[in-house]
């Protein structure tokens, strides 16, 4: 189980002059049995770590494929301490980090101590709540630094510049950019003005950057690796996981499209 600090992946990374492919799963999508083997394949894939999305019943900031894809894992029994029970069963045998991505709602009820406990034993290296903004975190970064979870942060095309310094300040593992306002789902492009977010976001953080919303083929990947330090494929991949779910095949396919995505995180592959 990979246990080290997120930026030390994106160190190594960066030395063998490759972007970091981040994986963005919903638990339960098709189903927690079907969970561990999704992981490995992952892995065997080139994938560098993984966001595992806790189902919630109203993802306000995802676009419909993910949506379907929480209601679907939830009306499979995928509640908040099932999935915590199914990453502790398989990330004894993963090399790569895994990140809980969750909304607030859920982690609240259950509680912000007992979920941040329970996420570091069952292997997560990092936590990201997608609409809980670091001014409002303080009892949730005291609760994930008493557990060693890495606390991750959004940040947007219309972030102030008080609000990069705040997630530069309060962050660690790296900073989600988004790549467009709006919700999650894959685009035929990425938006002209992301070089000038990142450059942006560049000048009050150290972090490793990596970007996400819209990011679905390797042309994306590329773009993104010439300027940033990871790549966040999500939408377009629950899809496939959820169009192959029946298919003998599925492995093929995913791994397949998967392997393209991680050949253009090589930086070699990506200069213009």
């Amino acid at each position: 189980m990979r246990t080290e600090r997120l930026e030390t992946v994106f160190e190594s990374l960066r030395a063998r002059g490759e972007a970091a492919l981040i994986a963005y799963i919903t638990a339960g999508d098709p189903s927690l049995e079907r969970m561990p083997d999704i992981l490995r394949l992952l892995q065997d894939s080139g994938v560098d770590m993984v966001e595992v999305g806790f189902p919630f019943s109203d993802p306000l900031a995802d676009g419909p494929v993910i949506q379907a894809a929480m209601h679907r894992a939830l009306q499979h029994g995928a509640s908040l301490p099932r999935v915590l029970e199914t990453v502790a069963a398989c990330a004894p045998s993963l090399r790569i980090p895994l990140i809980a991505f969750t909304y607030y709602n859920p982690v609240q009820r259950y509680g912000l101590e007992r979920f941040a406990q329970e996420a570091a034993a069952a292997g997560f290296t990092a936590c990201l709540m997608t609409d809980l903004p670091p001014d409002e975190a303080d009892e949730w970064l005291t609760c994930a630094q008493r557990r060693a979870l890495q606390p991750i942060f959004l940040l947007t095309p219309t972030s102030t510049t008080e609000r990069i310094q705040l997630v530069a300040a309060r962050g660690q593992g790296f900073v989600y950019c988004v790549s467009r306002t709006g919700v999650t789902g894959a685009r035929d492009q990425l938006p002209p003005d992301l070089p000038d977010l990142i450059a942006r976001i560049r000048e009050h953080t150290a972090l490793p950057i990596a970007v996400g919303f819209g990011v679905s083929k390797p042309d994306h990947v590329r773009q993104i690796a010439r300027i940033a330090d990871g790549a966040v494929v999500g939408s377009q991949l629950v899809q496939y996981l959820h169009e192959f779910a029946d298919s003998p095949n599925w492995q093929t396919a995913i791994g397949e499209y998967l392997r393209g995505l991680k050949a253009a995180t090589k930086r070699s592959e990506a200069a213009p």
